[in-house]
């Protein structure tokens, strides 16, 4: 392969990673501080929140003064997994793709070694397969013991165990993740709509956030592809619906239904966009496609500057989170729009790579005004854009060459 300039960003990020054997800290992880946990404070909703957010602001990693331990995280360790799944396709259709660096050994390894761990961070007591994070998590609207599962991590990782069979053939891990699908119809709550309902975020809350409904939707219609389970479908397409008719007018979506959950961002909007696209595809349903694809317009009109600067929110531009650019190239990747829109993925790409990105390889939280957040998150940050390199290189490499092949 000819090499990308952003090769050796790739290199050095996965030299990080595999350093620190995929453990790291997370911006939401500053309840499993044990000074918090000796405190009565924990007992407070509002000072889990407002730690949690003391932690997340702060420019200043204080999380081994105040006695955080780093630890997997099943959603980060997911990300990481397809990432090699992506990694083992190039080299499938270019052993030399990355020289020395980057091997078919290293990646199988790897590929075991993350899906095994997997297994073993799974969330016990529920009825199929499910994943939670970590640490305890408050937020505005409800509050989740650590190792809740959620929604969005099960939908993650069951596909990455879905990618891991399909380059292992070990039944384990299809089994696994077709499991996943009675967590979503069992354990998770149903909020009626005129339409169809929305999947709730976990089995502990009935709030209705969008791109989560989404996600569990997807997993649904991807059960399906592999079972021909009829409910699968039919069910996935209903929860599809009610979220296909809070599209706003201009083509986007916000978060959630909660007062607190009416900010339009950009990661969130691109979850919305690639479960869609999925959906459809899996189902063979292709009733929400005009909706995509004004979905797809307001998302790439709204999000990302001429200069490839990867905007937040819709209406304004800091925080630049690096959570941004890693989801526009797993959008556009997943959705078959990368050729068509690579002049931008290439500046948005190149912009992070020279701007987010330390000596050491890892990258950075996030940008802001006046206080920056250079702290290594390893699901946040490092995953992402792990992950966002294995599509971004498997879109360059292996589209090319069947282009190639085709003139």
């Amino acid at each position: 392969m000819q090499k990308n300039e952003n090769f050796d960003s790739f290199i050095k990020l996965t030299n990080y990673c595999q350093n620190n054997s995929y453990e790291g800290w997370d911006p939401y992880d500053g309840l499993n501080s044990k000074i918090f946990q000796t405190s009565p404070l924990k007992y407070s909703a509002f000072f889990r929140l407002a730690w949690i957010q003391f932690f997340k602001l702060s420019p200043v990693d204080l999380r081994r003064l105040l006695l955080v331990s780093k630890g997997y995280n099943a959603k980060g360790i997911g990300l990481f997994l397809s990432g090699y799944c992506n990694l083992f396709e190039i080299l499938k259709n270019d052993c030399d793709a990355f020289s020395k660096e980057i091997t078919l050994e290293n990646c199988t390894k790897n590929i075991v070694f993350l899906a095994d761990k997997l297994i073993e961070l799974q969330s016990p007591g529920y009825s199929g397969a499910c994943w939670g994070y970590n640490f305890d998590w408050q937020n505005r609207v409800f509050f989740q013991p650590k190792g809740t599962p959620t929604i969005v991590a099960t939908s993650f990782i069951s596909n990455s165990l879905f990618e891991a069979y399909e380059i292992t053939k070990v039944e384990k891990y299809k089994k696994i993740a077709l499991s996943s699908a009675n967590f979503v119809l069992k354990d998770l709550y149903r909020t009626k709509k005129e339409n169809g309902f929305i999947f709730s975020y976990s089995p502990l809350d009935k709030s209705c956030v969008y791109n989560a409904s989404l996600l569990g939707s997807r997993l649904l219609a991807k059960c399906f592809h592999y079972t021909g389970n009829i409910e699968y479908r039919d069910l996935s397409l209903k929860s599809l619906f009610s979220v296909i008719s809070k599209q706003n007018t201009d083509g986007s979506w916000v978060y959630g239904e909660a007062t607190s959950q009416k900010w339009i961002d950009s990661f969130h909007t691109g979850f919305d966009l690639e479960c869609i696209y999925e959906i459809m595809k899996y189902t063979s349903d292709q009733s929400c496609k005009d909706e995509f694809e004004k979905g797809m317009k307001f998302y790439l009109n709204n999000f990302f500057l001429e200069n490839g600067i990867p905007k937040y929110y819709n209406n304004k531009i800091f925080p630049l989170d690096i959570h941004s650019p890693a989801q526009l190239i797993a959008t556009l990747v997943k959705t078959n729009l990368f050729k068509e829109n690579s002049e931008i993925a290439n500046k948005v790409i190149d912009w992070t790579c020279k701007n987010m990105q330390s000596k050491k390889g890892f990258f950075f939280y996030q940008i802001k005004k006046m206080f920056s957040s250079k702290i290594a998150y390893m699901r946040w940050s490092q995953a992402w854009m792990f992950y966002a390199f294995s599509l971004y290189f498997k879109a360059i490499i292996i589209d090319s060459e069947k282009l190639d092949s085709e003139i």
